[in-house]
């Protein structure tokens, strides 16, 4: 595709691209970056595009995958700069809920959560934070299956924690989201 029929077909859609970029983005400025982002991987990657396939398609998905990663970078970049001990401090004043209906006093599970092993306790707060697998694994130059494993054995051992100071097994099973 030469860069004149890149820009005829371009500035056809160039109204619904910035549409489809606010919807992404909810701000002015952020659609702006990622409608221009788009604009210069489309234009740079023309000649990968498909003759007779969807242009519409292909430029529209190149704009979902940019902010999706641009999404990611700016959430680990965020974590990253916070040490592991500060999120963990802005949480310790919540209360976590049970299914018994009782309350687990959020400094309680955090001792139990400082008392697992550091290579336990690294994954699972990662994980508790909203990371993925494979961002853990790069993060703490680990395999994917050993940051799986850590994170399950963490949890059991949380489990059998709760279980032993509250002996109730309607405490269990305990899911991350009722770690909130």
């Amino acid at each position: 595709m030469t860069a004149a029929e890149f820009k005829t077909q371009f500035d056809a859609l160039e109204h619904l691209l910035i549409g489809f970029s606010m919807k992404l983005t909810h701000n002015r400025e952020d659609a702006r970056d990622l409608f221009q982002e788009t604009a210069y991987r489309a234009f740079r990657n023309r000649e990968k595009f498909a003759q007779g396939t969807n242009f519409k398609a292909w430029v529209t998905t190149i704009m979902r995958n940019t902010f999706i990663n641009n999404y990611r970078k700016r959430r680990v970049r965020n974590h990253v700069e916070q040490p592991i001990e500060e999120h963990l401090e802005a949480v310790r004043s919540r209360a976590t809920h049970n299914r018994a209906g009782s309350n687990i006093m959020t400094q309680e599970l955090h001792g139990m959560i400082d008392d697992l092993k550091e290579n336990y306790r690294r994954p699972f707060l990662m994980f508790y934070r909203g990371f993925h697998y494979k961002e853990i694994s790069e993060q703490l130059d680990i395999k994917i299956g050993t940051v799986k494993s850590r994170i399950f054995f963490a949890r059991q051992q949380l489990k059998e924690k709760i279980r032993a100071k509250y002996d109730q097994e309607s405490l269990l099973p305990l899911t991350a989201a009722q770690l909130n």
